[in-house]
């Protein structure tokens, strides 16, 4: 493809992504199955392009007169973002081949006059009452968190202890071609730059279970409320929201010992099982209920517990998968018998816009207030599964005040059978380094803590900690 082409296809991948709802990623990789002549370097290009584009949409409809379409935000990504002259986007579109046309007199004069003076939430890329809500939380860092939002984010991966010791997995991922380094804050986590964007899907690690993708901050959350906990066969942790169940594999690892030694695993026709025996890596299977809790997951949709099913298998652990209703009807027989349970909530997945930005731009108003709704409605629901002396852990991936301190305070206004757990007091946890505890300890707040991609290298996460005394 030729330049001028890519263009071409990176505005119409841009105007698709704006047509539906499915995330950038999975129409990126649509557009190349049903382009096969696009070669790799194609289609990175146009990935390239088209997630520039996203991370920078509000400046650039601006810039453009409010023009929202692909070919508008893309002759401003060349004028705005690459800083081309005139002539140079001209050139780029002549009209000729596969190219994109000829620049209308409009386009001309908008590239002609810059962008002109822009409202700081333009200017950062964010809608205005995201804006707002960060000016409010962080004063005058607001801009650097804006930016860290909108910036590409590394790929975080969790080493399974059950199968592999965390230097063993950086050995072999090195040894694969990566450059994994330790996480500063989970003690079993690896690194991979964002660039090359590695295919973790295809490694061996990956496909034998002993490294799952989680970023830091999800790993952290998990951490903390599991901490001090003591897990036993009897011990009931219910994930309520498991959703693509990453927290459920990492609460599953809570049970395990993290291994200081293992066997540095290499490639062979049967792996090295935790149990013993020839099984493959994959099919290898430790009851979390024998190692030490029985864990239940739950979703209201069946696809995504169906999802699970295979990460659980290919991590080797068990989980009891049920399917509840949106009343949170399914596991009334936990009522009041819960040791730990875990709400990773519905939430606007701000927290995550680095890594999905198309979603910036979708997300309104209104649709945070019916969230907040929903929260604490789910809140309500699993505090009924918490016995005496258990814990409640609230946790979203969001950045916006309404869903997380908004949600704690009004749970903790009408639930005062729940007591407040100082995130300080769960700093003793094993999967967590030296750096994390006198992080996370000038980060917390009480019982309550935020992470985000400023702060703390990590997605936007929030996590509020509860014990029930009554």
């Amino acid at each position: 493809m030729t330049p001028a082409a890519r263009l071409a296809a990176a505005a119409s991948v841009l105007d698709s992504i704006a047509q539906g709802r499915a995330p950038a990623e999975v129409v990126i990789k649509a557009w190349g199955a049903a382009n096969r002549y696009a070669g790799s370097g194609d289609r990175r290009a146009v990935a390239d392009r088209v997630y520039q584009v996203l991370r920078a949409r509000g400046r650039l409809v601006a810039a453009m007169g409010g023009r929202e379409d692909g070919r508008a935000l893309v002759v401003g990504s060349l004028a705005f973002l690459d800083n081309l002259s005139l002539e140079e986007i001209e050139a780029l579109h002549s009209g000729d081949g596969y190219g994109p046309r000829p620049l209308s007199k409009q386009e001309r004069a908008r590239i002609a006059a810059g962008e002109g003076d822009l409202p700081a939430s333009t200017a950062a890329g964010l809608p205005e009452f995201v804006a707002e809500d960060l000016k409010a939380v962080f004063g005058d860092r607001w801009t650097e968190e804006a930016k860290g939002l909108m910036g590409r984010a590394p790929v975080d991966l969790r080493v399974n202890t059950a199968r592999t010791t965390v230097e063993a997995a950086r050995a072999e991922l090195t040894a694969a071609g990566l450059k994994p380094e330790r996480t500063p804050w989970s003690a079993v986590g690896l690194r991979l730059p964002s660039e090359p964007a590695p295919n973790v899907q295809a490694l061996d690690a990956f496909n034998a279970g002993r490294v799952e993708i989680q970023d830091e901050g999800s790993q952290i959350v998990t951490w903390l409320a599991g901490a001090g906990l003591s897990f036993t066969p009897e011990t009931v942790v219910v994930d309520y929201c498991a959703g693509g169940g990453g927290k459920t594999l990492a609460l599953a690892m809570l049970a395990l010992p993290v291994a200081d030694v293992a066997p540095v695993l290499t490639p062979r026709a049967t792996g090295w099982s935790p149990v013993g025996g020839e099984e493959s890596n994959a099919s290898a299977k430790v009851d979390v209920a024998a190692s030490g809790m029985r864990l239940i997951a739950c979703d209201v949709l069946q696809k995504r517990l169906d999802n699970i099913r295979p990460r659980l298998a290919r991590a080797g652990v068990a989980a009891d998968l049920r399917l509840i209703g949106q009343n949170g009807g399914g596991v009334e027989e936990f009522n009041g018998k819960a040791d730990l349970v875990f709400i990773d909530a519905p939430c606007s997945g701000s927290g995550a816009w680095r890594r999905r930005p198309e979603d910036t731009w979708r997300l309104k108003a209104d649709e945070i207030e019916r969230l907040h709704a929903l929260q604490l409605r789910i809140l309500a629901q699993s505090a009924q599964l918490v016995k005496r002396g258990g814990r409640l852990v609230y946790v979203t991936c969001s950045i916006l005040t309404r869903e997380n301190e908004a949600v704690a305070d009004a749970f903790a206004a009408a639930h005062p059978d729940f007591r407040p757990v100082d995130i300080i007091d769960l700093l003793a946890a094993p999967t967590l380094t030296d750096v994390a505890r006198q992080g996370l300890a000038k980060a917390a707040t009480s019982n309550r803590l935020r992470l985000s991609p400023a702060s703390t290298q990590t997605d936007g996460f929030f996590a509020a900690v509860y014990e029930r005394t009554l």
